[in-house]
This record gives C-alpha cells, structure tokens and sequence, in this order.
C-alpha cells in the first residue's frame, strides 16, 4: 500500500479500506519515532473495538505506546507474525508490517486524515 492512498487517525495508526474491511498499521513516523521496537501486543480475534479504544501496545527500548483502533467493529485477522519479526513494522510499514484487520460496524470518523494532513499534524506534535 501507499503511504498516499491511506487514511490515518491523530494517534499514528493507518488504515486501509477495502469493503467493509479495514487493515490497520502504524505510520512509518511513528515507527521511526519509537526505534528499537522489542515487543508487541495484539488483541484477540473477534474482538469488538470501539474507534479510539486500545487495542494493544507496541514497545522500544525507549517507551511503550497504547494502539487506538481508528475504526469500529471486529477482529477479523491479526499479524501474528510480528510477535517474531517486529523488523518489518520499520521494514515495511504499509505491507508486512499491518496489524489488524476489522469488519467495520460503523461507517468511518470524519476525523482520520489524509496524509497530506496527517504530515501536518505530525509536524505540530514533534
């Protein structure tokens, strides 16, 4: 995916739409940002989330960050493979590196931006 075709949400997750299915990630600023990534929590499949709930924690040897699910509705898939290969979070952000994916039960926030205005945002944050 294209970092140009995503929608995101203030709190550094992408998401991608394909019917009523969202994949959801995490910017490739945010991921720079944390460096050193050492572990990951996903949640459970068939999950129900709320947009703007936590869903899991991803942690660097700098910090550990809460994950807020942009989107409503349930777990569907979750990228198990990152438990033993968190080098493609920075690798590859917008491909290997997605976490979830959610069948959306509520149409999607007015408030996720595009990247254009997600860069802005970032910039106003760091």
């Amino acid at each position: 995916m294209k970092p140009q075709e995503l929608l995101y949400s203030t709190s550094d997750e992408w998401i991608a739409v394909e019917g009523d299915v969202a994949t959801v990630g995490i910017s490739d600023m945010a991921v720079e940002a944390l460096t050193d990534l050492v572990f990951i929590e996903l949640p459970k499949l068939g999950r129900q989330l709320q947009a703007g709930q936590v869903f899991g924690v991803v942690e660097s040897v700098k910090a550990a960050s809460d994950l807020y699910s942009p989107v409503s509705g349930e777990v569907i898939a979750v990228n198990n493979r990152l438990s033993n290969d968190l080098a493609s979070l920075s690798t590859d952000p917008f491909g290997e590196g997605w976490l979830m994916k959610v069948r959306l039960s509520r149409p999607l926030s007015a408030t996720l931006l595009d990247r254009a205005g997600y860069e802005a945002h970032w910039k106003t944050r760091h």
